[in-house]
């Protein structure tokens, strides 16, 4: 079993808001939004299922993450969409944090 990817320190991601890991660095297809709520983190593919967007620049609430062109809604613990336009869940990724760093685990359900 792999350790994980360490891709952040938690104070790197600001409360309610996502940052973007590479795919360079995740060896993913997609480049993965680490997404921030109170003192958990969750990870789902950063290009949004309905259109070229990126989820990590989208709003955290109440366990959702809202893309920022077309509002369509994820939820951050399973990628399921939950509201439209989009149709297709976002691909979740596993995500530990140690110490306050933050470890990815691309292609794992979490």
């Amino acid at each position: 079993m792999s350790d994980g990817i360490r891709v952040a320190a938690l104070d790197d991601i600001p409360e309610g808001e996502g940052i973007a890991i590479d795919k360079s660095v995740t060896g993913t297809a997609d480049d993965i939004a680490l997404l921030r709520e109170g003192q958990d983190v969750w990870a789902l593919d950063d290009t949004c299922t309905h259109e070229d967007a990126s989820l990590a620049d989208g709003w955290v609430e109440d366990g959702f993450v809202e893309c920022p062109l077309h509002s369509s809604r994820f939820c951050l613990k399973d990628g399921a969409v939950q509201g439209l336009p989009a149709t297709r869940d976002a691909c979740p990724h596993r995500v530990e944090i140690r110490g306050g760093d933050v470890y990815l685990f691309p292609n794992e359900a979490p």
